[in-house]
């Protein structure tokens, strides 16, 4: 009987034993953290590489226009209506006032041109319509004694020829005189008008071309080309 308490007070002490004693887990807690470590750091690596392969899109400049807004077309306007030329300066053309000042002395060269002839002949030919004697210290003494072999009809179309020449100097330099105001106001109203872009810039690239209808061939329907994109 004291034999089979004894038995069963060793099993007894064994189970408690076993109970009370707690698995060593320490070695599995160590590699489960490396473990999660090293998928951490296999995780950002390919993260990296992944962002790495990821093209980068160039952000497009923003347009920025600058109106002028301070710009007057009226005051281009009565600028070069009262001076030519200054109206292209408060534009800021400057080259285009040697033009104009070129263009107007040309037409009174040929205004005074014309307008000293004309009151040549036409003084000769009062000297012929009325008699009047060619005696020395009479205007255009010179003049007289030159043309006195000269038909009568020869110096009525010579004053007829600077007449008209010089009315058409006077009206090119009336509608030279209007062109420049023209083209003062509408410089003026462009720039007050309109702006620009600071966005300039040109773009080529293939492209391809559909052939027109009559010059098909069997080999394909479409031709190479270059694409030409202008931006303003």
């Amino acid at each position: 009987m004291y034999r089979y308490l004894l038995v069963i007070s060793l099993l007894a002490f064994g189970a408690f034993t076993a109970m009370a004693q707690s698995p060593d887990t320490s070695g599995v807690t160590q590699r489960s953290k490396k473990a999660a470590k090293d998928t951490l750091v296999s995780t950002n690596k390919d993260t990296i590489i992944a962002r790495s392969f990821i093209p980068k899109v160039k952000k497009e400049k923003e347009k920025t226009y600058h109106p002028d807004t301070t710009h007057d077309p009226q005051k281009a306007l009565i600028r070069s209506l009262i001076i030519p030329g200054w109206g292209q300066l408060y534009n800021h053309r400057w080259w285009k006032v040697p033009v104009i000042y070129g263009g107007l002395s040309l037409l009174g060269v040929a205004f005074i041109f014309n307008n000293t002839y004309y009151h040549e002949f036409l003084a000769l030919s009062k000297y012929r319509e009325h008699g009047t004697p060619i005696v020395p210290g009479i205007p255009y003494y010179n003049q007289a004694i030159l043309y006195a072999n000269q038909p009568n009809q020869a110096l009525y179309d010579a004053v007829n020829g600077y007449q008209r020449n010089r009315d058409l100097c006077i009206l090119g330099t009336l509608g030279a005189w209007g062109i420049n105001v023209i083209d003062a106001y509408i410089d003026a109203k462009f720039q007050h008008s309109y702006s620009v872009d600071n966005n300039l810039s040109m773009k080529v690239e293939p492209s391809v071309l559909n052939q027109p209808v009559y010059a098909l061939n069997p080999v394909g329907s479409f031709i190479p080309g270059v694409k030409f994109t202008f931006t303003f």
